[in-house]
């Protein structure tokens, strides 16, 4: 971890550079670091990994935090904050990079300009703005939206995966498998996976069935309104023509049936039987663009 002390205005910011931002997009981060310095008194922390991350931004003072990184290091900002009942007394300010447009998709629907420069100027220039929060009944944050289940049509890998979208590698390894004698597999209950298919879920809005078991479903996403509700949105399975999705909107929203994995901003978690997510309303203070 290194810590670089400069001065400009007597703006007080507390810049900590996540690590991945660092060995991803290098001339980004010296290019947000030089619009920061020049305008503000900064504090660059360059933390070697997510324990070095936490820690310095549990140091701050009165520092206002600025992170610079891709969505995972706002939801980890984030999530300390909420942890250490901070939220609502602090303001959080964010410059995106990042390795392409996914791991910043979080950042964009919340208002942060992509652009490095763009977005530094905000954070010395902008203005606080009070953002919805969901929180679950295990006291995770959400601050974007909630998806069940995480994996589109079986489209997308599990974190950590590499998806095969050669078809000469798949012909290759079909080959290998038609010469190569399968061994039965050993495999254990504890092992197997959660499904990702059509599942059957009860989804409650504020006390309120939404939909029962007896529908399976393709997808349930909730997503905070700005008003202090969230918004849910099922799809039943189609069967012929495409099913109407059905919609909801409430401050509490209970999804229980079968084991699931559900996807909250940019972490896949579960398998779980049942989760409640309450709205927490301007949990979030971030600094956002001024409107012109």
């Amino acid at each position: 971890m290194t810590e670089v002390a400069t001065s400009a205005t007597s703006e007080r910011l507390l810049v900590i550079i996540d690590p991945v931002a660092r060995r991803v997009d290098p001339e980004s981060v010296r290019i947000a670091k030089d619009v920061l310095s020049a305008g503000a008194t900064t504090k660059v922390c360059l933390p070697d990994g997510p324990e070095e991350f936490i820690r310095m931004l549990a140091r701050r003072g009165s520092r206002r935090p600025v992170v610079v990184g891709d969505d995972r290091a706002l939801v980890r900002a984030v999530s300390l904050l909420h942890r250490q009942r901070e939220l609502a007394g602090c303001v959080l300010s964010m410059v995106p990079v990042g390795a392409g447009s996914g791991v910043l998709s979080l950042a964009r629907s919340l208002g942060v300009p992509t652009g490095t420069v763009a977005a530094a100027r905000a954070v010395l220039e902008g203005a606080e703005r009070r953002l919805d929060l969901l929180v679950d009944d295990s006291d995770g944050v959400v601050v974007g939206a909630v998806g069940i289940p995480p994996l589109t049509a079986g489209r997308e890998a599990p974190e950590g995966a590499t998806a095969v979208s050669r078809p000469w590698l798949r012909t290759c390894q079909s080959l290998v498998r038609t010469l190569v004698p399968a061994r039965p597999a050993r495999v254990t209950p504890a092992a197997l996976p959660a499904a990702t298919g059509p599942a059957r879920l009860r989804v409650e809005v504020d006390g309120e069935t939404l939909v029962d078991l007896g529908q399976p479903l393709e997808a349930v996403s909730v997503t905070p309104d700005g008003s202090g509700s969230a918004t849910v949105e099922v799809r039943p399975v189609s069967v012929g023509a495409a099913a109407a999705p059905l919609l909801g909107t409430g401050r509490r929203i209970t999804v229980s049936g079968a084991d699931f994995r559900y996807r909250a901003d940019a972490v896949v978690a579960g398998p779980v039987r049942r989760r409640t997510w309450t709205v927490f309303e301007g949990g979030l203070g971030l600094t956002l663009p001024t409107p012109d």
